[in-house]
């Protein structure tokens, strides 16, 4: 089953964050996204760009609705023609295989 079609699962705090390899095959199946370490803590970043904005207002918005969909919730950042997105698993400071269905989906938006 790929990333876009799965469901999140509840994150408990002894989650085991995502192996190397793990990173390596999630990683290809999505487009544009980049693992950042931020504060110590592994994120998956990407930066969408829009014409105006109400459309990047109208896809945060749908980021939104994902996030509450999924019980994941991301940092959102909107600008005027641009939304940066970041997923990563609050209680495990890290990355999750969650973090990458949400990616997956956000793409699908």
């Amino acid at each position: 089953m790929s990333l876009q079609e799965s469901k999140c699962e509840a994150c408990r705090i002894d989650a085991p964050l995502v192996t190397e390899n793990e990173k390596v095959e999630f990683m290809s199946e999505l487009n544009g996204w980049e693992i950042n370490n931020i504060d110590g803590i592994d994120q998956l970043a990407k930066v969408f760009n829009f014409d105006s904005y109400l459309q990047a207002l109208d896809f945060a918005k749908a980021v939104a609705l994902l996030a509450e969909e999924e019980d994941h919730h991301p940092k959102i950042v909107l600008e005027w023609g641009r939304v940066e997105v970041h997923w990563w698993s609050h209680k495990i400071k890290g990355l999750h295989k969650n973090d990458f269905i949400c990616a997956a989906k956000t793409d699908h938006i």
